[in-house]
């Protein structure tokens, strides 16, 4: 998708990338988006997870309350797209192994 192209896309990537600690994080998102939003995102980054973790729909919409349309498009994502939720699922699977 082709939506990072402009002034105001460039600077949340950097704004994103400036944070520092999960508190500076809770602080921006919570300032960025509503309540909702917030969820809905939190929602399919663990779908995602449980994707990976090799879960069927039915079983991932009982655990997550997520449609099937909204697993089916996160499915699409981890398969077919730029790799971001891979990315963020193997750096998070390798910190905790490292605790």
């Amino acid at each position: 998708m082709d939506v990072f192209h402009n002034e105001g896309s460039a600077l949340l990537v950097q704004a994103i990338l400036a944070l520092r600690t999960e508190e500076e994080c809770r602080a921006f998102l919570e300032d960025l988006m509503t309540g909702r939003e917030i969820q809905d995102c939190s929602q399919r980054v663990l779908v995602a997870k449980l994707l990976r973790e090799g879960l069927v729909y039915s079983r991932i919409a009982g655990a997550t309350g997520a449609s099937s349309a909204t697993i089916s498009r996160v499915n699409r994502c981890c398969t077919y797209g730029a790799g971001g939720y891979g990315t963020v699922l193997e750096r998070l699977e390798q910190a905790a192994a490292k605790q």
